[in-house]
C-alpha cells in the first residue's frame, strides 16, 4: 500500500493551490478547478458543477474537497507550506529538536536525533505516512462539512490518485468512520509520529473555528503531547506561515 506516494501528491498540491490563488485566472485541469474554488465561483462541495470542474484536476482537487469550499481560501495558504512530505518532516524535526533542547536546559534528558519522516528508511516512512494521512482525513472532518455526497466525491478523487485497491479500501474506511481523536491517536507508535500527526492537523484546520480548535485540543491530549511540545509545533507553523 503506497500511502507515501499519495500523501506526497496531496501535500505538494497545496503549493499549486496557493500559486493558482495568486494567479487569479482560470485555466484547464487543476488550475481551472481550483480557480473556481479559490475565487468562490463554485457552489457547495458536492454539487454537480463542482463535480464536473474537478474531473482530471488531480491532487489539488482532492485536497480542495477535503478542505471544503468555504475553507479553501483561509486554510489553503497554510497547506501550501507543506511542499510535500520532506517539508513536513523538516518542520517536525525543527519543532521536536527545539523542544528537546528546552527539556535539556531544564534538567531533563539530553537531546537525541529525532527520527522524523524526512530521516527514515522507506518502510518506516510509509508507516509515518499512513498515520499522517489518517490525521489529515480526520482533521478535514473536524468542522462537520463533509456530508455523504462529498465523501463520495472525495473518495473518487483520491481513488484516481491511489491506483491501489488496498489503499482505496483503507481510504473508504477512514472517510466514512465517525470522527474520533482517540482512534487517530492510536496510529502514533512513536513520539515523533505523534508530533508529525499533530503538525499536519494544525496545518489542515481553521483554528478560529470552535469545533476544529476543540478537535485539535483533544487530539493533542490523546496523542499525549507534552504542552511545551504542542506549543513548539504550533509556533513552527506560525514561523513557516510568515515566509509564505
Amino acid at each position: 500500500m503506497n500511502t507515501r506516494g499519495l500523501l506526497d501528491q496531496l501535500l505538494k498540491s497545496g503549493q499549486e493551490m496557493l500559486q493558482q490563488k495568486g494567479a487569479g485566472g482560470a485555466s484547464s485541469g487543476l488550475g481551472g478547478a481550483l480557480g473556481g474554488l479559490l475565487g468562490g465561483g463554485a457552489g457547495k462541495a458536492g454539487g454537480s458543477d463542482l463535480g464536473s470542474m474537478l474531473k482530471g484536476a488531480g491532487g489539488g482537487a482532492a485536497l480542495a474537497m477535503l478542505l471544503g469550499n468555504k475553507r479553501v481560501r483561509k486554510v489553503g495558504g497554510k497547506v501550501a507550506i507543506y511542499g510535500g512530505l520532506a517539508a513536513l518532516g523538516v518542520m517536525a524535526y525543527k519543532a521536536y529538536g527545539n523542544w528537546q533542547a528546552q527539556q535539556a536546559q531544564q534538567g531533563g534528558a539530553q537531546p537525541v536525533e529525532p527520527q522524523t519522516l524526512d530521516r527514515l528508511p522507506a518502510p518506516q516512512a510509509e508507516q509515518h505516512s499512513r498515520a499522517i494521512l489518517k490525521a489529515l482525513v480526520a482533521a478535514a472532518k473536524a468542522d462537520g462539512h463533509v456530508d455523504e455526497r462529498e465523501r463520495q466525491l472525495i473518495e473518487e478523487e483520491l481513488g484516481k490518485l491511489a491506483q491501489d485497491a488496498e489503499l482505496q479500501s483503507w481510504l473508504h474506511t477512514e472517510l466514512n468512520k465517525p470522527l474520533d481523536p482517540a482512534d487517530v491517536a492510536r496510529a502514533a507508535s512513536t513520539p515523533e509520529m505523534a508530533a508529525e500527526m499533530y503538525l499536519a492537523s494544525v496545518l489542515m484546520v481553521d483554528e478560529e473555528h470552535f469545533m476544529e480548535r476543540a478537535y485539535l485540543e483533544e487530539l493533542a491530549r490523546q496523542l499525549q503531547l507534552a504542552p511545551a511540545l504542542k506549543s513548539e509545533l504550533e509556533a513552527q507553523v506560525r514561523v513557516e506561515l510568515q515566509r509564505v
